[in-house]
């Protein structure tokens, strides 16, 4: 019953940080001081992690990546939309071609 009442109160709190979490426990648990350190310790390494993955990726895309130009981009464009053409009328060739082989068949029984 303990547990069930103190998982209630656990649920009413708004967690709006991960050190929450950490203040949390210590503030309801029954021995102050036990989980709530190592909790904090994740939260904040979790925190870091996180904060020092986006610096990084900002940091990789305006410094180290190599935009195309423009022209580069115009030709690209073109190369694949000509591919893609190509593409779509080898597929439309080989449908045609299976189902006129697929309606001389039908059509023989």
């Amino acid at each position: 019953m303990y547990i069930h009442r103190h998982f209630a109160r656990l649920q009413c709190k708004v967690f709006l940080k991960y050190t929450g979490v950490a203040q949390l426990v210590e503030q309801w648990s029954p021995k102050p001081k036990v989980a709530s350190s190592i909790l904090a310790t994740r939260a904040k390494e979790n925190m870091e992690k996180l904060t020092t993955y986006f610096k990084e990726s900002y940091n990789e895309l305006i410094h180290k990546v190599t935009w195309p130009s423009w022209p580069e981009l115009q030709s690209s464009s073109v190369v694949v939309l000509i591919a893609t053409i190509i593409i779509a009328l080898i597929i439309w060739v080989m449908d045609v071609a299976s189902n006129n082989l697929l309606q001389r068949i039908y059509n023989s029984f």
